[in-house]
């Protein structure tokens, strides 16, 4: 039978219990705090980063694990798995160099290696969901060249919105200035982001308040998702479960709810976005 194995990045925000019960290999980006460094998930929690991020003055910075670092758990796996080819899925090239970092990787292996690596042109759960799905699919002994299209049909019919609370964060990363991020704050502008088909996050609506903002995040769900009525979600938080639960409770009156995950909103999203976020991932059961 074929045995794939599936790797991934810290960015794709899969909850680590989903992780090691996949099998899934994570590698992690590194974090950057002032003088402090920390890789992502394993040196620094979600709660921590978010207390840290909270009491910033300046932006953590973020880097991509290095080739060699690819390397390392790409030689793992073929000393663990000396059979299996290997397929690495990774945020959107578009928002950060992780992608090729891995495809570098693939350059250095030997050419016998059967290694497919995919740019998932999303980002968060966004793409940790199609990494479960293609660890499932690789579970029941499906080809890697069918996983990396059954990956792409879901990523085309899978939807997602980000609602951000503040504006801080954006403007502190220089995505909106000083004036529009006070004049937004007194108007209590809650942000609608989403990511588009290159893997470019751009905004959806601005809506004042963040209750009607839910609302909206719903609707547009809606108009998305047509008749649909029974949907597998996913709800990304910043260290604050009950919100992402308040959120599902919201959903529930217009879904039947089939697969639910709650998780974070992990460092490299939630550095330009902030406390206070919720994102929502949502595809057809």
């Amino acid at each position: 039978m074929t045995h794939t194995v599936i790797v991934t990045d810290s960015t794709s925000d899969i909850p680590e219990e989903l992780a090691k019960s996949h099998g899934i290999y994570v590698v992690p980006l590194r974090l950057q705090f002032g003088d402090e460094s920390f890789l992502d998930g394993v040196e620094i929690s979600a709660k921590e980063f978010y207390e840290r991020l909270g009491q910033a003055e300046q932006l953590p910075t973020t880097s991509q694990p290095s080739p060699a670092d690819y390397v390392r758990v790409y030689e793992q796996i073929q000393q663990e798995h000396p059979d299996a080819s290997i397929l690495s899925i990774h945020i959107s090239s578009a928002l950060s160099g992780t992608y090729q970092s891995a495809l570098i990787a693939k350059s250095m292996m030997n050419e016998n290696v059967d290694l497919t690596v995919v740019d998932s042109l999303s980002a968060s759960y966004g793409f940790g969901l199609l990494v479960v799905h293609a660890a499932r699919l690789a579970h029941q002994g499906i080809a890697v060249d069918d996983i990396v299209v059954a990956v792409e049909q879901m990523r085309k019919s899978r939807k997602l919105y980000f609602l951000v609370d503040t504006l801080e964060y954006l403007q502190k990363g220089g995505r909106i200035g000083k004036a529009a991020a006070l004049f937004g704050t007194l108007l209590n502008i809650k942000p609608i982001l989403s990511i588009d088909q290159e893997g470019i996050i751009y905004p959806v609506e601005k809506v004042r308040g963040r209750k009607k903002a839910i609302a909206r995040m719903i609707e547009l769900f809606q108009q998305d998702l047509g008749n649909i009525e029974t949907i597998n979600v996913a709800v990304g938080h910043t260290a604050n479960p009950a919100s992402a639960e308040s959120f599902l409770e919201e959903l529930s009156a217009h879904y039947k709810l089939e697969e639910v995950v709650l998780t974070n909103v992990g460092s490299v999203v939630g550095s330009h976005v902030g406390t206070g976020t919720i994102a929502v991932f949502i595809w057809p059961a």
